[in-house]
């Protein structure tokens, strides 16, 4: 039998757009099976890395199985995190009703090492991602946000990262068709055969994990209605919107900030606080001038990014070290986000491991952002990013809360300046202690984080 469509009277009379903040990494999961499930037309999936694991085997026999049911589906990855081969997508695609594309691939494949070669001689132009993420299903709803489709994005993995959706209905739905289309359409956007002349696929079946009893994988909800009423159900509002860089972005064509061009007027409209979370902050001289003049003129601005323990980047920390002294000079309040117990894996660049991961920010009480793009200059200048900004109260309030439980000094160190040292303020019990050392950092992570506040390369991170 057929799945049901996604219901049209669930939309209210005015034509506005329908917004749902999932916080939840299993939540942020059983909405994407279930959106797959009552899809009957289409699928189009468009994410910066989807890793060959168990979260991205279940989602990928979801993909099969609308397939089966005769949904066209269209899945576009980005080509910089392939791990070793195109099996995987090159078995997806073998299906009738399934196309894989990647985007500014390489043209050396399967783990070659003249593919690695590649990379170093084209750094710059490989260095170029498409960093967006959506979930569109039937053109009538659409999961936008920072999760890319991999364990960790899910609750399934030994480190687990902190990260936003927005589940839309309603007319940003179409935005968000919109950006997909531009994408899809792009030269830099090959077909996955295209890339693999004469290698002989598998069959989908290999690219899917086995069936088992996902009634916990959809948090008991038997519809996406269902689901959505348990949590609320969705705000409506006019004033919502999915905008994205433009694929030429990544060519280093049509300037190289148009999404933050389309964002700061809003970010410096704060007239009473300016709030911001991203894992990878580095603001640069401009942005720190931008924030310090917000707080001249009687706004409080607010930032939590990951600490030095936090982070398994620790190239971005070393540049965003740069500027911490400035920006709390300036009146800018300061927040890291501490890790957890567990060992991390620490890497020049990637996201493996940092536990926190979510891209937002709210202004006053008027207008919030969730979606893909980190403030630094990667973001910024070189990848070609995503997500949604809304103008509803009710939305913003719950991004206020949710930010509000992410710099809890049981959560987060608060950072002050005190004759030109930084120090940490945590809980401990019931006492606030504080500390003029990267708190919980070893030796290599603090080394290699001061080579590379020396190094000229913030550019690229």
């Amino acid at each position: 039998m057929d799945a049901p469509a996604i219901p049209d009277d669930t939309l209210p009379a005015q034509a506005g757009s329908g917004l749902l903040i999932v916080d939840d990494n299993a939540d942020a999961l059983a909405v994407r099976i279930l959106a797959a499930r009552e899809a009957t037309q289409s699928l189009d999936l468009m994410y910066y890395m989807w890793r060959d694991d168990g979260s991205g085997r279940l989602l990928a026999r979801e993909v099969l199985d609308a397939a089966g049911r005769g949904v066209k589906v269209r899945v576009l990855i980005d080509d910089i995190n392939q791990q070793a081969s195109d099996d995987h997508y090159l078995a997806l695609d073998s299906h009738p009703n399934i196309e894989v594309r990647l985007f500014n691939p390489s043209g050396l494949r399967n783990g070659s090492l003249f593919r690695w070669l590649e990379m170093v001689l084209r750094v710059f132009a490989m260095t170029r991602r498409m960093h967006a993420k959506a979930w569109i299903a039937d053109s009538r709803v659409a999961i936008v946000g920072g999760r890319n489709i991999a364990d960790e994005y899910f609750g399934a993995a030994s480190t687990n990262f902190r990260d936003l959706d927005v589940v839309i209905r309603g007319r940003a739905v179409a935005d968000t068709n919109a950006v997909f289309e531009r994408f899809w359409t792009h030269r830099a956007s090959r077909p996955v055969t295209e890339l693999n002349p004469g290698v002989v696929a598998g069959p989908p079946q290999s690219a899917v994990a086995g069936s088992s009893d996902d009634r916990p994988l959809t948090q008991g909800a038997a519809s996406l209605d269902e689901f959505l009423a348990a949590r609320g159900g969705l705000a409506w509002c006019e004033r919502a919107q999915v905008l994205s860089d433009p694929p030429d972005k990544v060519k280093g064509r049509l300037g190289r900030s148009w999404l933050m061009r389309e964002l700061q007027p809003k970010m410096i409209s704060a007239r009473e606080r300016l709030e911001i979370v991203s894992p990878y902050f580095i603001p640069g001289r401009r942005g720190t001038a931008v924030l310090a003049s917000i707080v001249r003129r009687g706004a409080s601005v607010v930032v939590l990014t990951n600490s030095l323990a936090a982070t398994d980047v620790a190239a971005v920390h070393g540049a965003y070290a740069n500027y911490r002294k400035k920006l709390l000079r300036a009146g800018v309040e300061l927040y890291e986000f501490q890790p957890s117990n567990r060992r991390r894996r620490m890497t020049l660049l990637g996201s493996k491991g940092a536990s926190l991961h979510t891209k937002s920010f709210t202004v006053d009480d008027r207008i919030g952002f969730v979606g893909s793009m980190n403030f630094d200059p990667r973001s910024i200048s070189l990848n070609a990013e995503m997500g949604v900004v809304f103008e509803d109260a009710r939305l913003v309030r719950k991004l206020r809360e949710h930010f509000a439980a992410e710099r809890d000094p049981d959560v987060s160190y608060r950072l002050s300046i005190r004759r030109n040292l930084i120090h940490w303020h945590r809980a401990e019990g019931e006492r606030i202690v504080r500390t003029g050392r990267e708190p919980n950092a070893g030796i290599a992570r603090r080394l290699l984080a001061r080579i590379v506040r020396w190094l000229p390369v913030e550019s690229q991170l």
